[in-house]
């Protein structure tokens, strides 16, 4: 993997509304958070509005630890979306 880019990984509902498992992207200046993360990708197209339409629920893991949508992305090599826990 190209060393500037960063891998995406999405998971149950929010891969199957974005219609892909996982995906490297190059990450524009300006992405500094999780939340600047989602806002960006939710701006890519009709898939993503979709899956990310309630940004605040999805769970985000860097580099397989869950963090805080004002986590400071710099430096991840993996950033992983997931739905909210169901209870049941």
């Amino acid at each position: 993997m190209d060393s500037g880019k960063t891998r995406l990984i999405y998971f149950a509902w929010v891969r199957e509304r974005i219609g892909i498992p996982e995906e490297d992207v190059d990450l524009p200046a300006g992405i500094e958070t999780v939340a600047d993360l989602l806002r960006w990708l939710k701006s890519r197209g009709e898939e993503y509005e979709h899956a990310l339409q309630y940004p605040d629920v999805i769970r985000v893991a860097i580099n397989q630890e869950h963090v805080d949508h004002r986590e400071k992305i710099a430096g991840a090599r993996e950033i992983a979306l997931f739905p909210p826990m169901t209870g049941g």
